[in-house]
């Protein structure tokens, strides 16, 4: 018997439920887990935090920019960026000043929110306050970048570990942190409704025993309009 109303608006959808899937679009992702995603704009291939908590990007060539939006370990692995950056030599390296000044030997472009930068006829603004969101208030806020992607009129937004405002009014495709020791699910839900994206794509859930709760809720509380995009790990979605 399917939830009922009051189940489903509540997010107590069963995990095993249909998930949606997205249509085939000029922008394509794929999702490595937690908070690495590969985005394809048709003209530039862009990976984003290649962390300890994803794998299989491992061996992707013929990237054109290696984002990382903060130093934390579950966003960037300084051995593991410098076996990508010397299989992708020609792959531009873009992060904060903190998290570039942790990076020996490697050479990174730094930006902080108000920078624009074109890779490969996509054009990156960095947006946000800067700022990390907060752990707990005895431990120092660092610095996040967050990043929208523009191509052929399609956006993306990689917010990275803050719930950051996009800064357009129609944004195409959110990747929505699902799970993290700053958030709860009401303030996931209450992102989600202010972005109101067209597409969301929940990210950031390693910390989770079981993420498809947390899609239930997204599913059922979300705003009108935006559907909610769950893509197999390493499976590639257009958007």
């Amino acid at each position: 018997m399917p939830p009922d109303r009051r189940e489903r608006r509540a997010g107590l959808t069963r995990p095993d439920e249909p998930r949606r899937t997205g249509d085939a679009g000029r922008m394509h992702l794929t999702h490595y887990g937690h908070a690495c995603v590969l985005v394809d704009t048709g003209t530039a291939r862009l990976l984003f935090d290649p962390g300890a908590f994803s794998s299989g990007f491992e061996s992707l060539d013929g990237l054109d920019a290696i984002l990382v939006t903060h130093q934390h370990f579950d966003h960037v692995v300084p051995e593991t960026l410098q076996a990508l950056l010397r299989a992708n030599p020609d792959a531009a390296l873009v992060t904060d000043g903190q998290t570039a000044g942790q990076l020996d030997g490697v050479d990174a472009r730094t930006v902080a929110p108000g920078d624009r930068l074109t890779v490969g006829g996509a054009e990156i603004s960095v947006v946000g306050s800067g700022d990390h969101a907060v752990l707990h208030p005895d431990i120092p806020v660092i610095a996040n970048n967050g990043y929208l992607v523009t191509a052929d009129g399609d956006t993306l937004l990689h917010p990275g570990d803050a719930y950051v405002p996009p800064g357009i009014d129609d944004l195409q495709t959110l990747l929505l942190p699902t799970g993290a020791p700053w958030l709860k699910i009401s303030e996931a839900v209450d992102y989600l409704r202010s972005v109101a994206p067209r597409t969301a794509v929940p990210i950031h859930e390693q910390t989770l025993a079981n993420p498809a709760l947390h899609h239930g809720f997204f599913e059922n509380l979300g705003p009108e309009g935006t559907t909610l995009l769950v893509p197999d790990r390493e499976q590639t979605v257009g958007v």
